[in-house]
């Protein structure tokens, strides 16, 4: 149920920001924006513990988001935004916000998302080598997202919508583990 609310918040700012983004040509710079808060999230629990506090009052919520927006070269647009979401309380549906409105831009484009994450960061030959084989297989233009994860030790995890495909190494060893602990 709390999925289901955290989800129709972020479709709902989500696509007031697009909307906002169309009108001042600023598809672009506001997705370029996001993708910077959505690394920032990863990489820091002291921003991920701000989204979710509800004992940090909404003003200073609001000044550090916007304070991290400013420092990130953001856009007005973005700057705004992140603050009203703050001052209306908020924030923990912001990395739902960030994938509906990427979704939605991918959508419009005719692109298919598709989130990569792999043990180190793919170099161009892998990353085009990827990108067609995708393309190939989904009948479309990729886009692709990635992540890097050194626990998956090797291979890549792709997820395309609702549809993954895990052929990592750590997994792989997971379930040899389990397999043996049959045969015993």
């Amino acid at each position: 149920m709390a999925s289901q609310v955290t989800g129709a918040i972020a479709d709902r700012y989500s696509a007031a920001l697009f909307e906002l983004a169309e009108q001042q040509g600023l598809f672009d710079v506001v997705a370029k924006d996001l993708l910077a808060f959505k690394a920032m999230i990863a990489e820091s629990e002291d921003l991920r513990r701000l989204l979710r506090s509800p004992v940090i009052g909404r003003d200073d919520q609001r000044r550090a988001i916007t304070a991290l927006a400013e420092r990130g070269g953001m856009s007005d647009l973005t700057r705004r935004f992140v603050g009203t979401v703050a001052a209306n309380r908020r924030l923990f549906s912001l990395p739902g916000i960030i994938g509906a409105y990427l979704a939605k831009l991918a959508d419009r484009r005719g692109e298919i998302r598709a989130e990569v994450v792999s043990s180190a960061p793919l170099d161009d030959a892998q990353r085009d080598r990827l990108n067609a084989v995708l393309g190939k297989s989904l009948g479309g233009a990729v886009v692709i997202e990635e992540t890097v994860d050194p626990g998956l030790l090797g291979g890549l995890v792709v997820q395309v919508g609702s549809r993954m495909v895990d052929s990592s190494l750590r997994t792989k060893l997971q379930h040899l583990q389990l397999a043996m602990k049959g045969v015993q």
